[in-house]
């Protein structure tokens, strides 16, 4: 029975070529898509599970609080003594690390020189991540001064191969260290990602501030591991007392949060997590799912729609016997046998369309056809799909009466069976023109975000690393390039301009209040010409100046930080910062230093000859930009050959933060124009069973001198309706979820009622294009043949 019943679905599929053809590009499309979401939801829901003891890892974070212990905010680089108080009084945390670094540095051989991210930590850090060694031992690795750990990548760049233990490196040039290990290359989704690392006693013997660690500072991270994860409450009950217990200038309470759940759950709110990408994945999910069941509503509108061809074939065999769950079985066999013809489609456009995904969304999805979980999950989804897309019109065909049938008259194409299916097509556009709306509303948000006053001038400014002799001989970089014409201005600085990484408690000045001791600041430090160089704006005093001696000991305020300071007169003020007296020359306007979806912090510039890391380079507009950087290349290959340049433009440093929401536009306008694509399917499939149906009462009123346009107009407006009455339902689900969206950030725009109107134009354009290519088709049809239908 079963071989019988798969012959005559694989007939009836060939029979009607045109119908199969469409179901399986629509299935195929929706499957692909479906798959597609799914994986990279597992992708982000596996951030940071690496490892089979990946649950017992936390990461040591910090809630701030005001005088009273209210929760101001929460932040994940602990105080930097946290670590060995932890190690010292609390026996239950049976390893602790503290993480430094994160910079890209030049490590090098005798022949090769590279910029790779490094890493400094504590040998227990890889007790703690349990790191997959090539070569080397992970018990003593870290235990020298002087060893270092390469990632599989960066040892084949050096040495050509990962056989390299005991081999020699370089680490900026000047410090000589040996390889102690090799790892295998960690996966794009882990958030502690490096291409080496050093130890910890190395980096205290390069860095003053990590020999003498201060808990008023935040220079570190800290990971810990704990054994028996259940007694974490009562962990940490001791952990939130020891940051208070140290330091008594600000109150402040320690605690260990599950790393594995950090890139889902990052977000806090009174020391609460409160979400993170874990409500981006809720939506990708929903998004695969959805386009997978706008594709099995397709499907069952096709079936339907062709159900007057299908009706004699069950009016015969009901006559002769068959039973109507042997006719369901025929139904379902044909439904199963397309959905795994579409299976097989989907996944070879998985396979070929990933490489893309994977480029578009800077991610590193991978298909795991090693894992029994992917089949299962493919079978699932097949059965899904195949019992979903065919139960309805297996169970609708089975049921025509015989003898209504014999006579190309159904019993159930009535009322009922036509507004179920322009039940589904609404369903269908509905949730098309949501992402339609979503989309429109994304990608207004990010130019606005995008559009945001930064508060300095980033056309033509860029930055490059100041490692080894660009530290040492920056004066001679700074006339150089001047002189080359390259640049206009450049200045030495400790942070990128579009980074935040130095932040802290503890200023004083005159006359502060009690509550000012809780305000956390951004601190710059840089020389001379940063105004100049930046574009970052006055609003009183000045900018370092070499024409006055005392502006070694000056420093410069931002608006916000006057205001929380409440210097009337900030000029002239002397404040306190870490004992070192300085003087207040200039006040700023706030500047995005940090996110751009936030208000930052109050910030203060000082200055520093020493503390270099950042130049930043104001382009010379008489130039092409080509040229400017070949003059770049040039004057830096004169003063350090080997140093590899890496010139980055602050344009392109900003765009980076908005990749989150980039991704998630992304992914709207794809999987939103395959939503409508497929819809269209689904409008194409009840356009055509409606001029089946009404095949006669075209060939009549043509023939009583109706108008091929008034018959256009006829069949088209029906369904028009349907993607109107779509509209009216989707623009408030539409609205609640966008509303909500944007209630995330600071900084947003408005849901303008255009957004709504052009996404519903679209919609209703798109449709009408399929819906009139079918009415044109039936409107022209010779109205002779039409009265010879029945």
């Amino acid at each position: 029975m079963f071989e019988l019943n798969l012959k005559i679905a694989f007939r009836n599929l060939w029979k009607d070529k045109t119908v199969s053809l469409i179901n399986i590009i629509g299935l195929a499309t929706g499957l692909a898509a479906c798959v597609l979401l799914l994986l990279y939801a597992n992708y982000e829901l596996s951030y940071d599970r690496q490892g089979k003891e990946s649950s017992k890892v936390y990461q040591v974070m910090t809630n701030f609080q005001d005088a009273k212990g209210k929760i101001t905010s929460t932040g994940g680089s602990p105080g930097d003594g946290i670590a060995e108080a932890i190690r010292e009084k609390i026996p239950q945390v049976q390893k602790i690390a503290r993480v430094g670094g994160g910079d890209r540095s030049v490590i090098s051989t005798k022949q090769k020189l590279f910029k790779r991210k490094d890493f400094f930590a504590d040998p227990q850090i890889l007790e703690i991540f349990q790191y997959d060694f090539i070569v080397g031992n992970p018990k003593t690795a870290l235990n020298s001064p002087d060893g270092i750990i390469l990632t599989s990548e960066t040892a084949k760049l050096l040495f050509g191969t990962v056989d390299v233990l005991g081999r020699a490196v370089k680490y900026k040039n000047s410090k000589d260290l040996k390889v102690t290990g090799v790892i295998k290359d960690l996966p794009k989704n882990m958030s502690l990602r490096f291409d080496y690392l050093m130890s910890w006693e190395f980096f205290k013997s390069i860095n003053d501030y990590v020999r003498n660690p201060s808990w008023g500072n935040f220079n570190f991270l800290a990971f810990a591991k704990v054994d028996n994860p259940r007694s974490i409450d009562i962990i940490n009950s001791s952990v939130k007392r020891l940051f208070n217990e140290n330091y008594k200038d600000q109150k402040a309470e320690n605690f260990l949060f599950p790393f594995s759940d950090m890139h889902l759950h990052g977000e806090f709110s009174g020391g609460k997590s409160i979400g993170g990408a874990i409500e981006r994945v809720y939506l990708f999910i929903g998004l695969g799912l959805g386009i997978l069941l706008i594709a099995c509503i397709n499907f069952m509108n096709l079936a339907t729609a062709r159900s007057a061809r299908r009706a004699k074939e069950v009016g015969i065999k009901k006559t002769i016997g068959a039973t109507r769950l042997s006719l369901i079985v025929q139904f379902l066999m044909e439904a199963f046998l397309l959905t795994v013809l579409s299976v097989l489609i989907a996944i070879i456009i998985v396979e070929t369309t990933l490489p893309l995904f994977n480029n578009l969304l800077e991610v590193g999805v991978k298909i795991p056809y090693s894992s029994w979980g992917y089949w299962i999950g493919i079978l699932i989804v097949t059965l899904f799909t195949g019992g979903i897309s065919g139960a309805y019109p297996a169970i609708y065909l089975s049921a025509f009466n015989p003898q209504s049938a014999l006579v190309n008259k159904n019993g159930r194409a009535g009322f009922f069976s036509i507004n179920f299916r322009q039940l589904l097509v609404v369903a269908q556009f509905s949730f098309a023109i949501v992402l339609l709306i979503a989309t429109l509303v994304i990608y207004r948000q990010l130019q606005y975000i995008k559009n945001r006053p930064i508060g300095y001038s980033t056309n033509l400014l860029a930055e490059i690393p100041q490692d080894y002799q660009f530290l040492t001989r920056f004066e001679l970089l700074k006339s150089q390039l001047i002189k080359s014409g390259a640049a206009i201005s450049v200045n030495q600085s400790s942070q990128s301009m579009t980074g935040v990484s130095n932040w802290f408690y503890g200023l004083k000045w005159p006359d502060m209040e009690e509550k000012g001791k809780e305000i956390v600041f951004n601190r710059l430090q840089t020389q001379y010409d940063l105004l100049k160089t930046t574009g970052i704006e006055l609003i009183q005093g000045r900018d370092f100046s070499k024409d006055f001696a005392s502006d070694t000991a000056g420093v410069m305020l931002s608006k916000k930080a006057v205001n929380m300071m409440q210097l009337k007169n900030p000029i002239g003020k002397n404040i306190d910062l870490f004992g070192q007296q300085l003087k207040v020359i200039g006040v700023f306007k706030d500047f995005i230093w940090d996110s751009p979806y936030h208000s930052g912090r109050p910030m203060i510039i000082n200055f520093s000859k020493n503390e270099g890391g950042n130049i930043n380079l104001r382009l010379n507009p008489k130039n092409s930009l080509s040229h400017n950087v070949e003059l770049i290349a040039a004057v830096a290959k004169n003063i350090d050959q080997n140093y590899p340049l890496e010139l980055a433009f602050v344009d392109d440093l900003l765009s980076q933060k908005l990749q989150s929401e980039k991704v998630l536009g992304l992914l709207a306008n794809v999987f939103g124009g395959i939503a409508i694509l497929i819809s269209c399917l689904g409008l194409y499939s009840l356009v055509s069973y409606s001029a089946e149906q009404r095949t006669k009462e075209f060939g009549v009123r043509r023939v009583l001198g109706a108008s091929v346009a008034s018959i256009i107009q006829l069949l088209s407006f029906s369904f028009l309706k349907m993607v109107l009455i779509a509209a009216v339902i989707s623009v408030p689900i539409a609205y609640f979820l966008m509303k909500k969206w944007l209630n995330g950030f600071e900084f947003h725009v408005g849901l303008s009622v255009s957004i709504f109107i052009i996404s519903i134009f679209i919609a209703v354009f798109i449709a009408f294009l399929t819906v009139f290519f079918q009415a044109y088709k039936a409107a022209v049809a010779n109205p002779v043949s039409a009265l010879k239908y029945e």
